[in-house]
């Protein structure tokens, strides 16, 4: 999307800096070694060489093995490979007494390994390392809480990453419990309670001698609890869901229990500002020859109005944002039209990028200060939530550290929205949309820019013509099939013919694929094998231009997409 007049130059810190700034802005810095520890019972972590292979460990959704290469000493080690989706954690819990001083280590290879535990009752420890191309040590301590009876160790690495390797793990400190108790059978009953379109109630049967219980959600680790039932909040509108059990106590993690499966309404979630289908609009800060508008100009049609844009700043990571002195639009006018919208049921959200954006968050630091500076524009301005445009590349690592962070900080009701461009989603290994995949829990929609991009590979692997039906339905099937819910999938286009350098299509197109996706109908010669009645809408770059043609697309697609099915 064009924008109004390269990144900045960025020195490299040393190794050893650059993990330390890493660890303190991310809060996983390591605590100190005591000078003092209580008398330990030797190393409390059972296989810690993974020389029984993965007896004693649980590994996420299949993702780890003993391996013989590379091995650090004896002859096997942990192997473990990352998904796009998943982080690929193996983790063994431990008996540990209340009150406390343990020292957790561990060796490892490959890129953004972590090594943590969890459950500590004070501060949980992690500490990680960025890159370990040959065996390096990583190592923390945790103090335990006064009711402190059993701790959770776990290694994994990071989405979409490569495989990462470990070895010679230990756990010294004071032992706890009887190290001749059973491992707990499986949980039974696993079942589902109310459904949401943001939450999952779960409960199950009690296991007897189990301390605790671990919830799995699509094969990743997502909560401790102590009884036998919970609410898993965070959830995506429209979006199966995969869940598990497992009990735990001091001898370590049971099988886990019989998978149940949800499916969360297709309503708004935690997004309340949100129609099932749903358009969204891109108003400009700044005059490029379109209609000048202000928000309040803006049609009803359009249920997300993305403010473009913000602007990067001195701090890596940073934006901020000014109203274009062209606009002669007072700072208490635009907030108050925001409000407005709000109040008539609309979201307005600040977009991140642009053609010429230059904005760079490719560190724990950045990230940091990507999400800090995002959500003081959230309360300076009103926004709902950010709008991710970056066209000159991302980094999914620490864009999904940001992104995190912002919807930790905004809580449920952030609106979190893409434009990648046609060529950023073209599979799911993509780094944006590996991104797309590693939020899917807080996204509410990506609108593929699906212009200024010549032919292009749809989802049966034919060549498509851009500003055709077949090449929105065949390139939308490759999100709708690559992992994305069909409640995050928008058809991103043109409002006029000015709108955008090719791949301009008339209304009565965008239409025709919006039903070809819904319903079946309407479809060119790609017919998808099956229909997505939940798609939430269609984009359009932008409400000034789209003004400037009359709101003649905002007219027609407008009342089609909220007649979806």
């Amino acid at each position: 999307m064009e924008r109004p007049p390269t990144p900045p130059a960025h020195k490299r810190r040393p190794a050893a800096a650059l993990i330390s700034v890493l660890l303190a802005a991310a809060g996983l810095a390591a605590v100190p070694h005591p000078a003092q520890a209580a008398p330990d019972a030797g190393n409390l972590l059972r296989n810690p060489g993974f020389e029984s292979g993965l007896a004693n460990w649980t590994c996420t959704d299949g993702s780890g093995t003993a391996t013989t290469s590379p091995v650090r000493t004896g002859t096997s080690a942990l192997k473990a490979t990352p998904s796009a989706s998943g982080t690929a954690e193996c983790a063994q819990t431990v008996s540990v007494r209340p009150n406390s001083t343990y020292r957790l280590a561990g060796w490892v290879q490959g890129s953004y390994v972590y090594l943590g535990a969890r459950g500590t009752g004070t501060t949980d420890p992690s500490t990680w390392t960025a890159s370990a191309t040959s065996w390096q040590q990583l190592e923390t301590s945790f103090t335990t809480g006064p009711g402190t009876t059993s701790v959770t160790v776990y290694l994994h690495g990071w989405y979409g990453q490569p495989a990462y390797a470990a070895d010679d793990l230990s756990l010294t400190g004071p032992g706890g419990g009887d190290p001749g108790d059973p491992v707990p059978d499986a949980p039974t009953g696993l079942a589902a309670g109310t459904v949401t379109a943001s939450s999952a109630a779960l409960s199950w049967n009690a296991v007897p001698g189990a301390t605790g219980y671990q919830v799995y959600r699509d094969g990743t680790r997502d909560r401790a609890v102590t009884g036998t039932s919970t609410t898993v909040t965070g959830l995506a509108p429209g979006t199966s869901y995969r869940f598990r059990v497992t009990a735990t106590n001091a001898a370590g993690e049971s099988a886990p229990s019989a998978e149940v499966t949800v499916t969360t309404p297709g309503g708004s979630g935690g997004t309340p500002n949100v129609p099932r289908h749903a358009v969204t609009g891109y108003w400009q800060n700044f005059d490029n020859g379109a209609t000048v508008q202000k928000i309040s100009d803006v049609p009803a049609q359009y249920d997300i109005v993305a403010v473009a844009f913000a602007d990067a700043t001195t701090t890596r990571g940073a934006v901020s944002f000014t109203l274009d002195p062209a606009l002669h639009y007072s700072e208490a006018q635009f907030k108050a039209d925001i409000a407005a919208k709000q109040a008539a049921g609309k979201s307005v959200v600040i977009s991140v990028g642009g053609e010429r954006g230059t904005v760079v968050v490719n560190d724990a630091t950045s990230a940091a200060n990507f999400a800090d500076s995002v959500y003081a524009l959230m309360r300076t301005y009103g926004f709902n939530g950010v709008d991710i445009d970056l066209e000159n590349g991302l980094d999914p690592t620490y864009m999904t550290q940001a992104l995190r962070a912002l919807s930790a900080k905004a809580g449920p009701g952030l609106v979190l929205t893409m434009a990648p461009q046609t060529i950023d989603m073209q599979s799911p290994s993509s780094a944006y949309f590996r991104t797309a995949l590693a939020v899917k829990d807080i996204l509410t929609v990506v609108n593929t820019q699906f212009y200024n991009s010549g032919s292009m590979n749809g989802c049966d692997g034919k060549v498509y013509a851009q500003g055709s039906v077949d090449f929105l339905t065949a390139l939308a099937c490759i999100q709708l099939e690559g992992g994305l819910a069909p409640s995050q999938v928008g058809l991103g286009v043109p409002a006029s013919p000015r709108g955008a350098g090719s791949g301009y299509v008339a209304p009565s197109v965008v239409n025709a694929a919006l039903d070809c996706l819904t319903k079946g109908t309407g479809c060119g010669s790609f017919k998808p094998s099956r229909t997505y009645p939940d798609l939430r809408g269609a984009m359009t770059w932008s409400t000034n231009w789209d003004a400037a043609n009359g709101n003649a697309w905002s007219n027609a697609v407008g009342p089609h997409v909220h007649g979806l099915p």
